[in-house]
């Protein structure tokens, strides 16, 4: 009989930064390793992935990574894990190709890190230990769900799935694989809870590729909006601008890394007659041909972004004009309503056509109620946990768990950093709390981003900045050059010059007052300066930019 233990490092309780860490007899097993986009009050941050402690002290036990797609939320935060861990990872070809390429991103060698290529019909051993897999249907090629079977039965972790019928064999479920996992008996399954609120969502695109098919038939150019996580769909897109004898071309450069890997690696088909890369316009060359169609990819923000860029003519590719079809199929992700609401009203400004497709249209890529049920009853198991999601989303599952049948007891409701104890296949009351929380990354810089330094970001964003630099001769105790007056993010017109002026004649007479001190306290004169500009900023316009003072010693020529 076995020892098991499951706790969350992130993806409770919150969109994003999934790791899982199931412990059995004394060997760690990571299940993905995700990050978290930040929100905007995280000024300056690039990410946020969980806080592996846990994983650090205990790295000699750790059997490997095992990843079960390509998703970002699920695999963003592995060349962080690799750089302190260098364990074994696992995961389909087209996972392993974007890891690959984020590795090479973070400045990483390729060749020091074990990265292995499974498919769904692996089978990994660890002593009396079975990793299993069985392949599902997402919104990206190749996607896993992943089985460790112990002798007291497997535990069968079930991310972002659908049950949806797929033509493409990237996309299928592989139910054969799911049985054969199942038979032995499942002591716990941790399932994906984003859809589990899904209701009244199209049980497939066809809604939607009607809708495209007649724009394409009865327009000029088109311009589509849709995150490049959504590889189904793309194709589908392509698929139906290809019937119509379109030429395509797909921007979004920050995203493109998904795009080239899955055109590479052939998960995206896009005949070579069809496919054109835009060259930057010129009076001569607008890329306005009727026959084009233009598909703007990225994530979160990007898309919407791009789409602002052509409204306002400083995009170098396309400048959106009133004849153009503009259709938004990607839905704003939390956070992003605003600019989406913006974008949509820069096009209706241009007098172009724009058709937003509902949500209740678009087939989820996440398990509804009926995929959950269905996945219960595929593989029974003794305990039911809910895990990716906001914590309503968790509640929901549970809700669904039990119509599906289950006792209350039996649906374990998690939160990161609590850890969860089988002992010879029963469940143990006692609950131990581990390490959790958020890593911010900045850039390069990845750890612990006080909130001195998120404050001052704040400021500089709603704010702005500014910098007064005076050079002076400490020796003669006179001034040479300035004071100058910089001012970025902060007012403009004739607000701006008063400030300046003002801060020009209080920086000099405060200097002028050192001068009459027999030595000069440099850090006290610029923390003086600092103090008494910020008071007369915020006095005459009710603003409280970041002020910085350079002082620059022209004797010593030394900065101060």
């Amino acid at each position: 009989m076995s020892r098991i233990s499951f706790c969350a490092l992130g993806g409770l309780g919150e969109n994003g930064k999934n790791m899982y860490v199931l412990e059995v007899d004394g060997k760690i097993f990571i299940l993905d390793a995700g990050l978290k986009n930040p929100s905007f009050d995280l000024y300056g941050i690039d990410a946020v992935i969980p806080d592996i402690t846990h994983l650090l002290e205990n790295k000699e036990r750790i059997q490997g990574i095992f990843l079960s797609h390509g998703h970002d939320d699920f695999i963003g935060a592995v060349p962080e894990l690799l750089k302190e861990i260098n364990v074994g990872v696992f995961g389909t070809h087209f996972t392993i190709s974007l890891v690959e390429h984020a590795l090479r991103e973070a400045g990483m060698n390729i060749a020091d890190y074990r990265l292995y290529r499974i498919n769904h019909n692996k089978v990994l051993k660890f002593g009396n230990i079975t990793v299993q897999f069985y392949s599902t249907s997402h919104s990206v090629p190749e996607s896993l769900g992943i089985a460790v079977k112990t002798p007291d039965g497997a535990l069968v972790y079930a991310p972002d799935f659908t049950f949806a019928s797929n033509t493409d064999p990237h996309y299928q479920t592989s139910f054969g694989n799911m049985i054969e996992i199942a038979k032995d008996g499942v002591l716990a399954l941790f399932s994906e809870s984003l859809g589990a609120g899904n209701i009244g969502r199209a049980a497939n695109d066809y809604q939607l590729i009607y809708a495209v098919n007649e724009i394409l038939q009865n327009s000029k150019r088109v311009i589509f909006s849709m995150f490049s996580t959504e590889l189904q769909r793309i194709q589908k897109i392509i698929n139906l601008c290809v019937q119509n004898k379109r030429r395509i071309a797909i921007i979004g450069k920050k995203a493109q890394k998904t795009i080239n890997i899955a055109i590479s690696e052939g998960y995206l088909h896009i005949p070579q007659e069809n496919f054109v890369n835009l060259k930057y316009m010129t009076e001569d060359n607008r890329n306005d041909n009727g026959d084009l169609a233009v598909i703007v990819t990225g994530i979160r923000h990007e898309p919407y972004y791009t789409l602002q860029r052509m409204c306002k003519g400083v995009d170098r590719l396309i400048e959106i004009k009133e004849e153009d079809n503009i259709i938004i199929i990607s839905q704003p992700t939390t956070g992003i309503e605003i600019m989406a609401q913006k974008t949509t009203s820069l096009l209706h400004r241009l007098n172009a056509k724009v058709t937003v497709i509902p949500k209740s249209m678009l087939m989820s890529s996440h398990a509804d109620s009926e995929d959950l049920k269905m996945l219960y009853s595929i593989m029974k198991p003794t305990y039911v946990v809910p895990i990716i999601g906001e914590y309503r989303h968790q509640v929901m599952q549970k809700q669904i768990a039990m119509e599906a049948g289950f006792q209350e007891e039996n649906i374990i409701m998690l939160e990161n950093g609590v850890k969860i104890t089988f002992e010879s296949g029963k469940l143990l009351q006692d609950r131990d709390k581990i390490q959790s929380g958020d890593v911010l990354v900045d850039g390069s810089f990845v750890g612990d981003i006080n909130e001195i330094v998120l404050k001052d970001r704040e400021m500089l964003a709603q704010d702005g900045l500014i910098l007064v630099v005076t050079s002076v001769d400490a020796r003669l105790k006179k001034v040479v050059a300035g004071p100058t007056v910089e001012m970025k993010g902060f007012v403009v017109g004739d607000t701006a010059e008063e400030v300046s002026r003002a801060v020009r004649a209080l920086t000099e007479e405060i200097i002028d007052s050192y001068f009459e001190k027999r030595y000069i306290d440099w850090t006290n004169l610029k923390n003086k300066l600092k103090e008494a500009i910020t008071k007369e900023v915020l006095k005459l316009t009710h603003k409280n930019p970041i002020i910085m003072v350079s002082l620059i010693d022209v004797e010593s020529n030394r900065k101060e």
